[in-house]
This record gives C-alpha cells, structure tokens and sequence, in this order.
C-alpha cells in the first residue's frame, strides 16, 4: 500500500521505526466514540487492522463503493493455541479452560466458526471486495502471496517491480523472524484499553501445526469433530 513513500529496501522504513500497530491502527478503537479526529487524519486510502466479525463492521465500511477487506483464516487449533499463548500473559486462566470455552461457541471473539464462515462466505459473495487467505499457504509461498494480494489491491507489481525484487523485499522486510528480533518489537507495550500487551507478546513461534505441542489428540478429534460439523455444506474445511 505504501511502497511507493516507503520503499521496502529502506533503512529508516516504518516496519523498522514501529511496531506493526503503530503503524495499521486497530479500527475497533478509531470507531469509538472521541477518535474521529485519528480516524480522519489517515492517508487515503486508511488502512486499519480488525478481528471484529464481518456481521459487525460497521456501515461506513461495508457501504464505502471501494472497501477492500483481506481476512487471514488460520487453522483453527492452531489460532487457538496461539489466542491462549497471547492471553495467558494478561488473564489468568489456562488451555484446558479456553479449549472447553471455544468448543462451546465462548471464546473472546464469540464462536470460531461464525467468524469464519461470516468472511468465507462474504468471500465467495463479493470476491473483488473480500480476499480470503490461508496462513498456512503464505507460510509456504509468501512471495506468491504478496503478489496476489498487491493485485487484490489494486497495486500490482510492475515488470520494473519484479525485475528491482521488490516482492521478494517486501516478504524479507515482513518476515516473522525480522519482525520478531526488531529491538522496537523487543520493548514497547500496547495499549489495548482493557490490557496493556507487551510488543514482543505478538510474536511468539508463526509455524504451523504447534498445536501438536498443547493438544492431546482426543482434544484435537472433538475440536475437529465440531468445527467440520459447523462449517458442513459451506466449502470451507481443513482437511
């Protein structure tokens, strides 16, 4: 979005300078009531951040002509895993108590398969509106994944692009490791209003599959079990 003001190859880039929230603020926070004044100083186009259900965003989103939403969607286990990972650190609770809350629809953000099926669906609605990707598959071939989401966009590389590698520097300059061992990331905290969470808290392993190391496998099977069954006639699955 901003490559053209912030190279990605440059030393003083912001990814650099900032936490990656400081840089795409939280819309849940700029839609409340005394943040109008953060909200209209944005750049055009704004780019906020989210994990507010699709059902909820608010009108002013979804009725603006030229809106584009990209939704992560990450193997459910293994978002689990990671959500307990995050909150352990604020609020005292622990796995078996969060896994028995998320399969019975209560985790922090409401059931996991609402959010889910509410951006898969909207997804295969308005497809030049929402953009559905996996996290697993951008483990697997970011530098794809940077190009299909510069085309969702509507800032496509060029041939100038491809041949100077920018994709490939915007992948480098993202990377989870790179982002992780940024001192600016190493100290800092975020204020979420309710909890404070440190900037090193939003980086902890980016791999798939760790729900292995926190799961037995009879809490996997019912977990799969429930959410194969919620998402059942929908073309979304994780098999």
């Amino acid at each position: 979005m901003a490559r053209g003001a912030y190279p990605p190859a440059d030393a003083q880039h912001p990814l650099l300078r900032m936490n990656p929230h400081e840089c795409v603020p939280f819309m849940d926070e700029l839609f409340t009531t005394g943040q109008e004044a953060r909200l209209e100083a944005l750049p055009s186009p704004r780019l906020m951040n989210t994990h507010m259900h699709h059902s909820l965003l608010p009108a002013s989103v979804t009725d603006y002509p030229d809106y584009k939403i990209v939704f992560i969607c990450r193997e459910p286990k293994d978002m689990l895993v990671s959500l307990w990972h995050f909150l352990k650190g604020v609020r005292s609770f622990t796995f078996v108590d969060l896994f028995d809350a998320a399969c019975e629809g209560r985790a922090p953000n409401g059931p996991i398969w609402d959010h889910l099926i509410g951006y898969w669906n909207a997804s295969k609605t308005s497809p030049d509106k929402i953009l559905f990707l996996r996290y697993e598959e951008m483990l697997i071939d970011p530098v794809g994944h940077v190009r299909k989401l510069a085309r969702f966009i509507g800032q496509p590389f060029s041939q100038a692009d491809e041949a100077a590698g920018i994709p490939a520097d915007i992948v480098k300059l993202c990377s989870f490791d790179k982002l992780k061992g940024l001192g600016v990331n190493k100290a800092g905290s975020f204020d979420g209003k309710v909890f404070n969470f440190s900037h090193e808290s939003f980086f902890r392993k980016g791999v798939a599959e760790d729900w292995v190391n926190n799961m037995t496998s009879e809490m996997a099977q019912r977990f799969d079990t429930i959410i194969e069954d919620k998402l059942r006639g929908s073309g979304l699955t994780f098999k």
